[in-house]
């Protein structure tokens, strides 16, 4: 299997199995005397963690972050920091099961057909379980990149959304409710809802807003390096997502150019930002942004018809502890993904050390 590597310079490759031993990960170039806050990388895994509330899967896991290498005296030694995360509240018995069935919107089928052989214990290598590694990973990137500030959280719930401007929002509530959405009112009414959601025995999808803030000018390429194409390529690569725009996206079709062009200002800004922060594929030092849309969870505890290995219809339900809605987990892992890529570009036009 390939495809286990993110970066070019700072560079993650992950490894592991939901229900394996561990999961964990190898971290190349990250610069040498880097101080490391090894409590902020808890932090962030402590965000994305099953179990934080009832909103989420039940799922009993530490995710306690282990470093073998690559750190001393609490700095970074130039060298590959090795990590893993031991796998803690497995019950593999809870996918027995699936054995030889394919969950319908599962990774299942295309696994076999590719491989020939597949874990069907929670996915194995499919499973939403290697994002884990991503959050260690994107936490120390996060810290390579000091002043950059990173902020995600959650702007739709199904077909309740967020409907304010970012000047309207606090972002001090993201981490005081489990939505993780920056309005109280609105985050306790998507909670509601979720839990609705769940007890019918369904799931449902969202969004997971972005802004990026004090983003140096000049990260990115031209051509196929373009910013915001690495930016959506990370974003696409974690589970479950459906789709990926920045600056005014779709929106931005249905104006002329005379009002989404944006005007200058004599020291470079723009008046406005429509361009989300990204131009000719460059940051050019405004506030990057950028809405990642997730599907509703494919594991349901409901009763659905599906195909076993033998191509014969068959019923199957959904059993053990899933998540009626991912994106108030997802968060931190978008904001992981957003650093990795930045921090990776910001190298690119640095040497290696800090």
């Amino acid at each position: 299997m390939s495809g286990n590597s993110f970066g070019k310079i700072f560079k993650l490759t992950t490894f592991g199995e939901s229900h394996g031993v561990a999961i964990g990960g190898i971290i190349d170039g990250c610069p040498a005397g880097l101080e490391i806050d090894t409590e902020k990388v808890q932090e962030d895994l402590n965000r994305r963690r099953p179990g934080q509330s009832a909103i989420v899967t039940q799922r009993k896991e530490p995710d306690t972050v282990e470093f073998l290498s690559g750190l001393f005296e609490g700095k970074s030694t130039g060298t590959p920091i090795g990590f893993t995360i031991k796998n803690a509240n497995q019950k593999s018995k809870d996918y027995s099961h699936i054995k030889d069935t394919y969950r319908p919107s599962h990774a299942d089928y295309t696994y076999d057909e590719k491989y020939g052989v597949r874990d069907y214990r929670g996915g194995g290598r499919s499973s939403a379980r290697e994002t884990a590694s991503r959050v260690v990973a994107g936490s120390i990137a996060k810290q390579v990149l000091k002043d950059v500030q990173i902020i995600a959280f959650v702007s739709s719930v199904g077909k309740l959304e967020l409907d304010k401007d970012f000047s309207e929002l606090d972002y001090s509530e993201i981490e005081k409710n489990p939505v993780r959405c920056p309005d109280a009112a609105t985050a306790a009414e998507m909670e509601r809802y979720i839990k609705e959601v769940r007890a019918d025995g369904d799931t449902v999808g969202g969004t997971v807003q972005c802004i990026i803030q004090n983003v140096p000018k000049g990260l990115g390429e031209p051509v196929f390096d373009k910013l915001h194409a690495e930016l959506g390529k990370a974003m696409l690569s974690i589970n479950a997502v459906k789709g990926f725009e920045y600056g005014s996206g779709f929106e931005g079709t249905k104006m002329r150019g005379s009002e989404h062009n944006d005007q200058f200002n004599k020291d470079g800004s723009t008046k406005t930002n429509l361009s989300g922060g990204i131009q000719g594929g460059i940051s050019n030092g405004m506030d990057i942004y950028f809405k990642v849309a997730f599907k509703p969870v494919a594991t349901l505890m409901q009763k659905q018809t599906t195909i076993n290995s033998k191509g014969e219809e068959v019923d199957m339900q959904g059993k053990g502890r899933h998540d009626p809605c991912v994106v108030p987990r997802a968060v931190p892992i978008v904001e992981s993904m957003a650093a990795l890529v930045l921090a990776d570009y910001l190298l690119q036009n640095k040497s290696s050390k800090i």
